[in-house]
């Protein structure tokens, strides 16, 4: 209803300008193919011009610079799975042996990993540990899956074996420490 009401107060508005049928369509056509030309530039272009001066601007403030670019690529991080920072998801022990929290590898130096643990249910709060390699365990999860596991606090889990897998490490970490 008010598309309706915005079109129909668009069209009287047109032809009363005009008085003529012939234009008042002629306009109406062409704003629309204006707006619809418009969106289509918007959805196929990276990025807008506006935006792009906004971020220009916004970069010229030191303290403001420093947030927005941090912000940012959080975003990134936690973006679409084609533009996203991270490069595989891992578990790790941690803050002790036998608890598991997931976590985002977003750089890797030799055998050390950089790795950030979200935590629930907001994954854009969290922290960065470097860890070596052999302290994770990969994980075949998708970083949508495991951001969806995070955010609904654990209840969102589809992939069970995930859980099995670290029950099976426990158990053999168990045995191994039992024969020691």
């Amino acid at each position: 209803m008010f598309l309706e009401t915005i079109l129909r107060d668009f069209f009287i508005y047109i032809y009363g300008y005009s008085n003529n049928v012939f234009m008042t369509v002629l306009a109406f056509t062409l704003s629309f193919v204006a707006i619809a030309y418009t969106g289509y530039r918007v959805t196929v272009s990276e990025k807008m011009w506006v935006l792009h001066q906004v971020e220009l601007l916004i970069n010229r403030i030191p303290m403001i610079r420093t947030i927005y670019r941090v912000s940012k690529k959080l975003v990134n991080l936690l973006g679409s799975q084609e533009k996203s920072v991270a490069k595989e998801i891992v578990f790790i022990e941690y803050p002790k042996d036998g608890l598991w929290v997931p976590g985002y590898v977003t750089n890797k130096v030799g055998e050390m990993l950089v790795v950030y643990v979200p935590t629930s249910p907001n994954p854009t709060s969290g922290f960065t540990i470097i860890v070596h390699q052999s302290k994770v365990v990969k994980s075949s999860m998708d970083i949508e899956a495991v951001t969806s596991f995070i955010v609904s606090v654990g209840v969102d889990l589809h992939q069970k074996e995930e859980l099995e897998k670290l029950a099976d490490l426990e158990r053999a970490g168990i045995s191994n420490q039992t024969s020691k």
